[in-house]
């Protein structure tokens, strides 16, 4: 509140001068026209001017001047002293209106979205500063939807040329089989295999177009509930045993088995899933992907920690809708890029943070949560 009045300091002392100075040629005024009239050097102008233009003998212009003006002259005087401090206040509120025209043309080059600072009077120094971080912050939103447009366009792209691939596989070993029926049963079995996990890439990718669309269109409500942590970690690791096992990888836990968190269990074995799946897809083969939770304070933490390296400049971004490393697509996993972003939606939406950590040899990546329902409710306010 403080910092608000001290905003508006200049626009006010420059008012009150306005307001001063209307109020002194005010006073000055009706003292002018005091003191004309008891010199008589008012009564006098009247006379002349209607002889002047009437052509009036001194005579005629007195009693006209007697009967209309002076008999009347309180009248006079209050209609000269209203249409003084009209014209005063009239040039008043123009000095003011002239901040509405500056703020009004600042609004105009927000609303063209002009290559230009916006620049208003010393008085309104509080508001150019808010306008020009209201347009800095717009154009960098702009900046982030065109390159989130740009990525989810170059992931259809790359979705689309790599769907190609196991199709034909899938085509391919069709044909085959329906061309041999008589095919040994040894190749039969081979080509059936092959196929049938060409169809399940195919699957995986079509599935991906699909998150795409969720995305854009979903709008994430949170059912809220205590979550046995311990538990949902065991789940989650026993499902990935297979993909983990087949590159000599292996993933192991380190919390208390009564360790629990208050939150939507099922947005948040999403986010663990969507973490172990990078881990698991980006870690060396015949590593160890550690898993450790714990209760520190009023935060609960859930660090994975996997055998791998992710540069600076790309570590940065990995949480950004649509980012995939560049080595995604070569690895058979890569997906949309959206796992990791919907994570950090669904953290955030529970009151809680997600960062990313990594060195030459390890990766980290770290979730925090609210442990206690009135924590995160206070968080999210």
């Amino acid at each position: 509140m403080k910092n608000k009045k001290t905003d508006y300091s200049k626009l006010k002392r420059t008012l009150y001068l306005y307001i001063l100075v209307t109020v002194v040629a005010a006073v000055v005024f009706v003292l002018l026209l005091d003191l004309f009239i008891q010199r008589q050097a008012l009564g006098e102008g009247i006379v002349r001017f209607l002889q002047d233009s009437f052509y009036l003998d001194r005579q005629d212009a007195m009693t006209i001047y007697h009967y209309i003006v002076r008999n009347n002259m309180e009248i006079v005087i209050f209609m000269a002293i209203a249409i003084s401090i009209l014209i005063l206040c009239r040039i008043m509120l123009s000095k003011f209106a002239k901040y509405f025209d500056e703020i009004n043309t600042g609004i105009d080059i927000l609303i063209q979205n002009e290559d230009k600072p916006i620049e208003l009077s010393a008085e309104m120094e509080f508001m150019e500063q808010k306008l020009n971080t209201l347009k800095r912050t717009l154009e960098k939103r702009e900046q982030d939807a065109k390159l989130a447009e740009q990525r989810k366009n170059d992931v259809v792209m790359y979705l689309a040329h790599d769907i190609k691939t196991p199709l034909t596989s899938v085509i391919g070993y069709l044909s085959l089989l329906d061309e041999a029926p008589d095919m040994p049963v040894e190749q039969k079995a081979k080509y059936v295999n092959i196929t049938l996990d060409k169809a399940y890439r195919l699957e995986q990718l079509i599935d991906e177009f699909f998150e795409i669309t969720r995305y854009n269109l979903q709008t994430m409500t949170l059912t809220k509930k205590h979550i046995d942590l311990y538990y949902m970690l065991v789940q989650m690791t026993d499902e990935f045993y297979p993909q983990l096992a087949a590159n000599g990888k292996q993933a192991v836990i380190h919390a208390s088995e009564d360790l629990t968190v208050f939150g939507d269990p099922d947005k948040l074995a999403r986010v663990f899933n969507n973490i172990l799946k990078n881990a698991a897809a980006y870690s060396k083969d015949n590593s160890v992907i550690d898993i450790t939770a714990g209760l520190s304070g009023d935060v609960v933490s859930i660090v994975f920690k996997n055998a791998g390296s992710i540069p600076k400049d790309k570590l940065a971004a990995i949480f950004e809708k649509f980012y995939r490393l560049d080595d995604a697509r070569s690895s058979g996993t890569g997906g949309a890029g959206l796992g990791l972003a919907i994570a950090k939606e669904i953290v955030i939406l529970h009151g809680g943070q997600i960062y990313a950590e990594s060195d030459d040899n390890y990766t980290t990546f770290t979730v925090e949560l609210p442990a206690f329902p009135d924590l995160a409710d206070k968080r999210n306010s």
